[in-house]
């Protein structure tokens, strides 16, 4: 904790200048007589203490509002209690002097001094203080008690305490004072100094102005001419009374118009605000009404990408797969045919034959197309025909493979089933090329023939039944194509 002195004003430390270390008595009465009187013992013979107060409060005052001013002036700027010693020490000018000795502390004072000198300083100030009055005697006697029996710590303390309290008592500031608030008095002091000198120029200018016109008054004037000057001084009165009362009817004219201007304005103010709002609204509507556009494209564009893929999307072709394996024909994996190498079951074959015929009443379904002597009955491995004319017979177009005498009775209804399935694919081939003759078949039909192979399963060999089984569904996946053609069925 520090006990150094401090700045009265804004309270940070301060650093004892070099200059008081060896402050002599001599020294001292000279910086006593340098100050001025006792505010206390002139207000006792010039004006009641109270005025002397007044004045000092204001003077303190007008201080604290230019110290504040000041530092409003340099934002940001905070000064430490080691910057402000710094800037004791770097910033005094050759007049401010004084300056150094309000901000220091006496440090080093010597343990005695020369007795030709202090005998010197002593008489010095016995002189100065027979003209400041008892109050200052007793300083000095003290003085010079603590200079014939000095104590090296208390001496300093109590030195500088004194000389802090006359410099204090002498003057309306209280001190110590830093490098800083002292630049801040002197600028103040400054400026007061600068408007009481344009006061005094204009009292000066004033008395002067004064001083003619009574030479003036005293060279004096003829009665003609104070007539002549009494009448032109009428006349400019009655025309000024003129030009006043025409200056108020264009006063009054301008406040009529002001008001009609103020009136206008809030109508303006109340358009416009009015305006901003349906503009505002209208920005709004805008935004939602592109922002719902935007959407809109955007389920558009999703849509039309949709169809698209639909449209390249066959169905057909996914429930009825026709494709090949080796030398059969299948559809949807499904072997339609056998061949001795290959032993295929008729489990296969029936499911094949199967898919197939339903794959025939889709497409003739689709193509909204009737056979004349047939109907087509798709039950999956147990499919068959019926024919519609005649003796309305039931033929199965699936096989079987047990060794009994039934079977060559099966056998030959299972060759006229897939004769009377080969008729109706004919007669559906001639429909497609009665509605489109640029379909092209490679295999033409002929009885129980397509191609040059016959589709009869007796008295036949595999491979040629495998052969016009295979035929029998390209003409199918043909006639599937143009069914599934956008521009047909």
């Amino acid at each position: 904790m520090s006990f150094g002195p401090v700045c009265q004003q804004c309270k940070e430390p301060l650093q004892i200048d070099g200059s008081l270390v060896d402050l002599a008595p001599s020294a001292y009465d000279m910086i006593v007589a340098t100050l001025p009187s006792s505010p206390t013992a002139d207000n006792t013979r010039k004006q009641p203490e109270r005025n002397s107060s007044e004045s000092s409060s204001a003077s303190k005052a007008a201080w604290q509002r230019s110290k504040s001013s000041t530092l409003s002036d340099k934002p940001g700027v905070a000064l430490s209690s080691r910057a402000v010693g710094k800037q004791a020490q770097r910033s005094v000018l050759p007049n401010e002097s004084f300056v150094l000795l309000q901000d220091s502390v006496i440090r080093n004072i010597p343990t005695s001094p020369s007795p030709a000198r202090a005998k010197k300083g002593v008489s010095k100030s016995q002189s100065n203080l027979s003209k400041e009055g008892p109050v200052v005697q007793t300083e000095y006697r003290t003085l010079e008690q603590d200079h014939a029996s000095p104590s090296p710590l208390s001496h300093h303390l109590r030195s500088t305490a004194r000389l802090l309290n006359l410099l204090s008592t002498r003057t309306e500031i209280d001190h110590p004072l830093c490098a800083e608030c002292t630049q801040i008095l002197l600028t103040n002091l400054q400026r007061q100094l600068d408007e009481t000198k344009k006061e005094r120029d204009g009292y000066i200018a004033f008395e002067k102005e004064v001083r003619k016109e009574r030479e003036r008054e005293l060279q004096g004037l003829t009665k003609e001419d104070a007539e002549k000057k009494i009448e032109r001084l009428k006349q400019e009165e009655v025309f000024a009374i003129e030009q006043l009362k025409e200056a108020e009817r264009e006063r009054e004219q301008l406040d009529l118009e002001l008001q009609q201007l103020e009136l206008d304005e809030k109508g303006l103010e109340s358009e416009e605000a009015e305006f901003w709002r349906k503009y505002n609204d209208h920005i709004l509507a805008g935004e939602q009404q592109t922002a719902q556009m935007a959407t809109l494209r955007a389920a558009y564009a999703a849509g039309v990408a949709t169809l698209e893929k639909l449209e390249r999307t066959n169905v057909y072709n996914d429930a009825f797969c026709i494709g090949h394996d080796g030398v059969f024909g299948t559809i949807n994996g499904l072997r339609l045919g056998r061949v001795p190498g290959v032993p295929v079951e008729w489990a296969e074959i029936n499911a094949a034959w199967g898919q197939t015929l339903l794959l025939f009443y889709t497409i003739a379904r689709k193509l909204d197309y009737t056979f004349e002597n047939y109907r087509l009955v798709p039950m999956g491995s147990f499919s068959r025909i019926e024919k519609t004319t005649g003796d309305k017979a039931n033929y199965e177009l699936y096989g079987s493979g047990d060794l009994h005498f039934g079977r060559l009775l099966h056998n030959r209804r299972f060759d006229i089933a897939m004769v009377a399935f080969l008729d109706c694919l004919k007669h559906l081939m001639d429909h497609i090329k009665s509605q489109d003759a640029s379909v092209d078949f490679p295999h033409q039909i002929s009885k129980d023939k397509i191609g040059d192979v016959s589709v009869k399963l007796q008295f036949n060999q595999e491979e040629a039944w495998t052969r016009s089984l295979r035929h029998v569904l390209l003409a199918l996946k043909i006639c599937l194509k143009w069914a599934t053609n956008g521009t047909n069925g």
